[in-house]
């Protein structure tokens, strides 16, 4: 984790409220893994004292730039989407626990709920380079909101669902996940916490509908604890969690999430969690 200053490249408006910018930071680059996240510093000047959080979209070590993808929801954002090429902002990172591949794993099932897309993209670049497969489950509101095609690589299988019907499936975006769950070695999300329970629950009884055996382990030896990168790796399913967050860096315990052995930091335990690891909200 580096305080670095990173030089504006390119700033576009690619959905309604929507930017993706390129930013030139090769250290944030080379030491990045997908599902981490920088905390970006607005100026003094503007009366704000907290950074904000962005998942690191995409991540290009050989050019050193790292894209990020917002919405405008305040003056944070606000300023940001203003800016100009050329311009600089200090960035704060990698920050968080990324996600974990399995070595073995040969597809994976990325779902992502609006902007959540932001937190998985970077794993279908790396995915692809490592010659897996990937398919992409997108759900949004509307069309007008549908991530464009035309920024993901033409390798990737992506099917999109609509609360309208506007275009693709018409419902959630969870309903789209049946059709490719045996297909899929691993599946990795990142939306609202009811998608993410909604996945959850799909992720916990997949063994029992494709009679996945579980026969313990070939050595001796105790399991993999919770929490930690073996664990996640074995299971089918991890979640990027979405999260106010004051520091970032574990210290002010604002964006604790309560887990099944007890509160996590989503900035240091997280983003990214197994599904098990966190104790859900019943289903409404």
């Amino acid at each position: 984790m580096r305080d670095v200053t990173a030089r504006l490249v390119s700033s576009r408006e690619i959905l309604p409220g929507q930017w993706l910018q390129a930013w030139e930071a090769p250290w944030l680059a080379s030491a990045a893994v997908p599902g981490q996240f920088v905390h970006v510093k607005t100026p003094d000047w503007a009366g704000m004292v907290l950074r904000r959080p962005f998942s690191l979209n995409t991540l290009d070590r050989v050019r050193g730039i790292v894209t990020i993808h917002f919405r405008v929801t305040g003056r944070g954002t606000e300023w940001l989407a203003r800016m100009r090429p050329g311009e600089t902002a200090e960035m704060l990172g990698p920050l968080g626990r990324g996600f974990e591949v399995d070595p073995r794993s040969r597809s994976l099932l990325l779902v992502a709920g609006g902007l959540g897309i932001a937190g998985v993209r970077s794993l279908a670049d790396a995915a692809l380079a490592e010659g897996r497969q990937v398919a992409i489950l997108f759900g949004a509101a509307r069309a007008a909101d549908v991530y464009p095609a035309s920024l993901l690589p033409d390798e990737v299988e992506y099917l999109v669902a609509t609360d309208d019907g506007s275009v693709g499936h018409h419902g959630r975006v969870t309903e789209l996940v049946p059709d490719h769950e045996a297909w899929a070695d691993q599946a990795f999300a990142c939306g609202p916490d009811r998608m993410l329970a909604a996945l959850a629950r799909v992720a916990a009884g997949r063994d029992a509908r494709l009679g996945v055996a579980r026969l313990g382990r070939k050595r001796g030896g105790p399991p993999d604890p919770m929490g930690s990168a073996g664990a996640r790796r074995k299971a089918w399913l991890q979640g990027s969690m979405e999260q106010t967050m004051g520091c970032a860096v574990g210290a002010c315990l604002g964006c604790v999430v309560i887990g099944v052995q007890g509160p996590q930091r989503v900035c240091r335990e997280g983003p990214v969690f197994a599904a098990d690891e966190i104790a859900w909200e019943p289903a409404p």
